[in-house]
């Protein structure tokens, strides 16, 4: 019945408001049951109403019912968007009212005429309904079951039971639930929990004159669905659900519901990623007519008896339901369309990652042995790249036939080892029983020394995640703490005292913070450096007092002399971290007191932090302003170090930083080269990647001296990473003056690899149940192939040296939104993809003092490509798709550094002048 200006066109009469109220008075005394007389029409109509929706006796209330959802990026256009709706007419009577109480009622409800079509009418002929009746599109069994009256049982106006059929497909009985649930409701105003379709929830109901709003916390259900996410907010997705059920009140019972439900979501740190599912009902009433006599009774079990005794109580909550694969390939068959695309040859390309990841939703479903079968059967070439993807799915049966097929015992297969234990670190949702298959292997027998090491710096980083998930009390996580802090205490040796350490870099545990100060004022120099690099991963609230003074110690050497990369990581700590007045002073009153190099460096440091306007530079600009602290002496320090950090990117609500900082020895070579890479999005953070390179007692090799107190330090150069908050087993280019000298004459200037392989770094997984009944899915994947690698390089012929770091990196984000009703699905995939570049090259000329130096950050030409895919298909195979692609270039670029870097790399590159010479001499 619709309200126009006054005229109730389902009576056909022209009423005004105080007509309307003599109306409503009088369907209220035409109730059998009256139960008070109060002296003013108001508080009449709302003594005598029930608390939530009542029928009439011996009356058939003739309902148009219709659900429909759309899918879009968020756009909101209907051209833009794919979905279906169902639709029905509804017959809704009153079996039984409980003698004792007008709020006790028993209601049939029956869908007839039932209808599947378009929300887009725009399809025409490509309409995948065109010429299809609803019971070849639904099937003629769910059809039947759809049209079988339900029984719900209302008690002040809230869903005591509900009733219908066994044996009724899933999907279908959903359906009916969505339909149900909108009977549910209460007439005043109020903020309670109620169970209905979408688990247990908590409502709000706004009660006006003539409508009542329902508002449904949707965040607040309680239900049982599967679902993961990333847990960093920079990696993560943002999703917001909101439902409004608007009912139009006549006679304590609805002429018209609208209920609208909408679920948006969006990748944090690309917002063009984003999608929209929007769920509406509508349900109207059209007219009444006698119907059904009232059933007489005191229990409400023995009228649905009395009724059909084949009814049967079922939770009004939504169920889950799988749709059947008709005809799909196994998983088996699967991979050999996949493993083309995933040759070592093919993993720069954007295709390896997008198959990558498609193949993990299929790991997902299938079985151990069906699993271990292709693993058994693989090649050796592809053979680390399926290791990633089973590793990277993350259920039971992908982990035992993982275990299953490696051998730790056997020192054969490091390869596979490694990325199996890279992948777990990589982990998006890692749980309690894969860390304790890692206890497991580290206390058994492992056949390589790298692999036992790099089990336990996963460990620890599987102990932070699921600490970050609560699950710091999980018995697994317990004892791998144990295991860590326990092990660092008892460590005899440095290699188990630096595997441990690695371990306690990743885990973050407050608890270990004084073994780390221990280790990193008393230790010896890469151990020292170790413990206090481990430090600087620590949040603000952990750097407290007390750990500075440590810091301060360690840098003014008050109990011992240390190395400078030490002292400069105990500097970086106290500057980043909220440091007081008088940390500042000490700091800038020591310049000028360092060695020559570290002079430099601690001045570029500091003039980083004020050009950068990072949270020291207020209080460093504080402290300047005094002479002693400031003045042309302590400010005009020559040197090669340097230290500068810059914008890749910048907007509002998110920022990507790279900071790159040298720091050489007095005799020109390299003692660490340090370049990050961060990511923010408003307040959190995102370590992309680290790449540290350090070298040490090299002076040798150019006849230099050594710089105070490093003059016994053994040959040595090796690189450090961490890549996306997971520190890396270190690699070692040489170590010893004879393994030196051997790299050197036999150097073929090939990198060194630090991590290679596919990883999953994004994924969301998530079902909904909507409001509707219908089932909906959201599944955000992003991976990449990565190869960072590093190289050193010597020659003295020329004096002259050059580090190299580069990173190469494919990255795929796909999407897939759907809404599942069992015989029609739509839906719509999303694939963003780009292949990108970035090398560090720092060249050194030691054949003059002071030596030149030269560093270079370049950003490679980058394609990216988006791709979207719109589909609406019925369970028969028919189907509606519509494709788009986009395609862009990325410029490529050389970051900017310091003033004095391009200045000396004008001099190191400087052009060699053109022979004019046209003859013999």
């Amino acid at each position: 019945m619709e309200e126009r200006g006054g005229v109730y066109a389902g009576r056909g009469l022209e009423l005004g408001f105080w007509e309307w109220e003599v109306v409503t008075v009088m369907s209220v005394f035409s109730r059998s049951r009256i139960k008070c007389v109060p002296a003013d029409v108001y508080s009449f109509i709302y003594c005598c109403h029930t608390t939530g929706l009542s029928l009439n006796n011996d009356r058939l209330y003739k309902l148009m019912y219709s659900t429909e959802v759309l899918l879009d990026r968020g756009k909101g256009k209907l051209q833009d968007s794919v979905g279906y709706r169902i639709s029905s007419n509804v017959d809704v009577a009153l079996l039984w009212r409980n003698p004792d109480g007008d709020d006790d009622q028993l209601i049939q409800i029956t869908m007839r005429d039932v209808n599947v079509e378009n929300v887009n009418q725009q399809r025409g002929e490509k309409s995948i309904f065109k010429g299809k009746s609803p019971s070849k599109i639904m099937g003629k069994e769910n059809l039947e079951a759809l049209q079988r009256p339900m029984l719900l049982h209302l008690i002040h106006g809230k869903v005591k039971e509900f009733y219908s059929y066994q044996n009724e497909a899933v999907a279908i009985e959903n359906i009916k639930r969505g339909l149900a649930s909108l009977f549910q409701t209460q007439l005043s105003s109020g903020t309670t929990n109620e169970v209905d379709i979408s688990g247990n929830c908590k409502v709000t109901y706004q009660a006006h004159q003539d409508k009542v709003i329902k508002i449904k916390a949707l965040d607040s259900c309680k239900i049982a669905r599967s679902g993961f996410t990333t847990p960093n907010q920079v990696l993560g997705v943002s999703s917001k659900a909101t439902s409004v059920t608007t009912y139009k009140i006549e006679d304590s019972f609805v002429i018209a519901v609208l209920a609208e439900e909408t679920h948006t979501f969006g990748l944090n740190f690309l917002q063009t990623i984003k999608g929209k599912i929007v769920s509406k009902q509508k349900l109207e009433l059209k007219t009444t007519e006698a119907g059904p006599r009232l059933m007489s009774g005191k229990q409400a079990a023995a009228i649905i008896k009395a009724v059909d005794s084949k009814y049967t109580a079922i939770p009004i909550v939504g169920q889950v339901f799988q749709s059947q694969c008709k005809g799909c390939p196994s998983l088996s068959e699967l991979w050999q369309s996949t493993r083309k695309y995933l040759q070592p040859d093919n993993l720069s390309k954007a295709e390896a990652v997008r198959n990558f990841l498609a193949f993990i939703q299929h790991l997902r479903t299938a079985k151990k042995e069906e699993i271990l079968q292709i693993l058994k059967m693989e090649n050796k070439e592809v053979l680390p790249q399926l290791v990633d993807a089973v590793t990277s799915a993350q259920t039971s049966d992908s982990l035992e036939a993982i275990l299953d097929f490696l051998d730790f015992k056997s020192d054969s297969s490091i390869i596979l080892q490694e990325r199996f234990l890279y992948a777990c670190g990589f982990a998006s949702h890692p749980n309690e029983e894969l860390l304790r298959a890692l206890i497991s292997k580290f206390k058994g027998s492992i056949g390589s020394s790298d692999i036992r090491e790099t089990v336990m710096i996963i460990i620890g980083t599987l102990v932070r995640k699921l600490c970050q998930n609560e699950g710091c009390k999980l018995k697994a996580v317990v004892e791998a703490k144990k295991l860590i802090l326990g092990g660092l205490e008892k460590a005899e040796k440095k290699e188990d005292t630096r595997m441990y350490l690695l371990a306690l870099k990743n885990a973050l545990l407050p608890e270990g913070i004084p073994s780390l100060l221990k280790y990193a004022e008393a230790g010896e120099g890469p151990i020292s450096h170790l413990a206090t690099t481990a430090l600087q991963r620590y949040d603000l609230p952990f750097i407290t007092d007390e750990v500075k003074k440590t810091l301060n110690r360690i840098y003014h050497q008050n109990r011992k002399v240390h190395e400078k990369t030490v002292r400069t990581a105990a500097a970086a700590i106290i500057l980043n971290n909220n440091p007081s007045y008088m940390d500042v002073k000490n700091i800038l009153l020591s310049i000028g007191e360092l060695p020559q190099e570290m002079n430099k460096y601690m001045l570029a440091i500091v003039q980083d932090i004020l050009r950068f306007e990072m949270p020291a530079s207020k209080i460093v600009r504080r402290v300047l302003k005094e002479m002693v602290a400031h003045n042309y002496d302590r400010f005009s320090r020559s040197g090669s170090s340097s230290a500068y950090t810059g914008y890749i990117e910048r907007s509002s609500r998110s920022a990507s930083t790279y900071s790159l900082d040298i720091l050489y020895s007095g005799s020109g070579i390299l003692r660490r080269s340090n370049l990050n890479i961060f990511q923010y999005i408003g307040k959190a953070g995102l370590h992309g990647s680290q790449v540290v390179i350090e070298a040490q007692g090299l002076e040798a090799l150019i006849a230099a001296t050594p710089d105070e107190g490093e003059e016994n330090l053994d040959s040595y150069a090796g690189m450090s990473a961490i890549l996306f908050d997971v520190q890396l087993r270190p690699v070692t280019f040489f170590n010893g003056y004879s393994d030196l000298m051997s790299k050197i004459l036999s150097a073929s200037g090939d990198p060194i690899s630090v991590v290679k392989g596919l990883i999953l770094l994004i994924d969301h997984s998530q079902e909904l149940q909507l409001q509707s009944g219908l089932k909906a899915n959201i599944e955000v994947q992003g991976g990449l192939a990565i190869d960072i690698s590093g190289a050193m390089e010597f020659s003295l012929w020329y004096r002259e040296s050059k580090t190299r770091v580069k990173n190469r990196v494919t990255v795929v984000i796909t999407t897939d939104i759907t809404v599942d009703s069992s015989f029609v699905k739509a839906g719509l995939e999303t694939s963003t993809e780009t292949e990108a570049g970035l090398e560090f090259i720092s060249t050194v000329q030691f054949s003059q003092y002071p030596f030149l130096v030269c560093m270079q950050m370049d950003k490679d030409e980058a394609p990216f490509r988006q791709f979207e895919k719109k589909y609406e298909r019925l369970s028969t195979g028919r189907g509606y798709v519509s494709q788009k692609r986009k395609e862009s270039v990325l410029a490529g670029c050389e970051f900017p550094l310091h003033q004095e870097n391009s200045e000396m790399c004008k001099v190191v590159f400087a052009p060699q002048p053109d022979s004019t010479s046209s003859g013999w001499f």
